[in-house]
């Protein structure tokens, strides 16, 4: 008899269209060792894109797992009362759906959202289901980050961190993407003793297919940056920029900066990089092979976070690290500069012009130490981030409750 597992990814990709995710591809393992009978849920609005999914080019998965789709009215800004109501709306959606289903043996959910997790955790307890959670982010801690007033800010979270407590509190195994989510989450859980630690992974096998052979500058003699993720508040995108036009001006030095990616700040930025006369191809969002092409063409790959950001181990480091380019990060958060420094993958700088100069000098002065960055990077990437490996650790969690 297999076991009846319920996976619920509020942000999931559908299968066959964008299937890179995390989740996708536990239940892709998962069912090559058919011990399990799987559904997977999620929102039927997609979060990256702004709208609701296109069901027309969904290709049905050989009825091999359930792929449930509940109903989420949407919203057009992340930080937003419409994006609270619409969570709201799935995780009651979620509730009656729940209701109405077979009892499964054992329930893994990815936080966020807040309002999805505490739905589906309180069915768990309600009928004695073994819950596990992954937490891909912090919240409300994310959400400070961008908007926190003074005096009113500690008032207006405290329901979000409640209710985060009472989520972790409840679960009776812990995952997240980083070890610090995972200590976040065991300060306020009396029953799990270590949780896990499994960072967001890449598909070596499907990565290695799209590698480029040929650096720019071995050509040209342009040096190529790369960024990819969100144009987003927390990214320091702007310091860059503003290094390279440095750079240009006051060393003759020759750079190319791929901005690889979209959101709320590109129009600004694009402007911005504009007005300081460098040059900086803002691609947009890219389909995964494109995006490796041009990230493998590259010769050095930027990490840049504001100093304050709640994010610790995020999904582009992972790309960088297979692509195994030397990283330029700015990220104050420890975990990651420990993983810079232990495998002498990079150059750790602060938000500061001169610092972030100084480390992009370096590597184009000295070939071969950007040469033995790089390929320590991607000795962190097999060890760390290849998913073929590490995902199996997720598998093997599930087995054992």
């Amino acid at each position: 008899m297999k076991r009846d597992i319920i996976i619920i990814s509020q942000f999931a990709q559908l299968p066959n269209v964008s299937g890179y995710g995390r989740f996708n591809f536990i239940v892709k393992k998962m069912l090559e060792q058919n011990e399990f009978s799987i559904e997977l849920i999620t929102s039927s609005f997609s979060h990256m894109e702004k709208e609701q999914k296109k069901m027309d080019v969904f290709t049905k998965v050989e009825d091999k797992f359930m792929y449930t789709i509940i109903h989420e009215p949407g919203y057009k800004k992340n930080i937003s009362i419409k994006r609270i109501i619409s969570h709201k709306i799935l995780s009651y959606n979620l509730k009656k759906y729940l209701n109405k289903r077979k009892k499964p043996d054992l329930i893994y959910c990815a936080i966020p959202s807040l309002d999805v997790a505490k739905v589906s955790m309180e069915y768990a307890k309600k009928n004695n289901i073994k819950y596990i959670v992954d937490i891909q982010d912090l919240w409300p801690e994310a959400y400070k980050m961008i908007f926190n007033p003074p005096i009113f800010g500690d008032i207006l979270y405290k329901p979000l961190i409640k209710k985060a407590d009472y989520v972790y509190s409840n679960a009776d195994e812990i995952i997240a993407v980083s070890q610090t989510y995972v200590d976040r989450a065991l300060h306020v859980n009396n029953n799990v003793k270590a949780g896990h630690c499994v960072y967001l992974g890449t598909d070596k096998e499907l990565f290695d297919q799209f590698i480029s052979t040929t650096k720019y500058s071995e050509k040209d003699g342009k040096f190529r940056i790369a960024y990819i993720g969100t144009l987003g508040s927390s990214y320091n995108i702007k310091l860059i920029i503003d290094c390279i036009s440095a750079l240009k001006e006051d060393y003759n030095v020759d750079l190319q900066f791929f901005i690889m990616g979209d959101g709320p700040l590109k129009k600004k930025l694009e402007k911005y990089a504009k007005f300081k006369n460098i040059d900086c191809i803002f691609t947009g969002f890219l389909n995964y092979d494109k995006m490796i092409k041009i990230l493998t063409s590259c010769d050095f790959a930027v990490n840049p976070i504001i100093d304050g950001a709640a994010a610790s181990i995020i999904n582009k480091v992972g790309d960088y690290a297979a692509a195994g380019l030397p990283v330029i990060n700015t990220q104050e958060c420890i975990e990651y500069r420990n993983l810079i420094d232990k495998y002498n993958a990079g150059i750790n700088c602060i938000n500061d012009i001169k610092s972030v100069e100084n480390a992009l000098l370096k590597l184009i002065d000295h070939p071969n130490l950007r040469l033995e960055y790089g390929k320590n990077n991607r000795v962190l990437f097999e060890q760390k981030f290849d998913r073929n490996k590490t995902y199996n650790s997720i598998i093997e969690i599930i087995k054992k409750q």
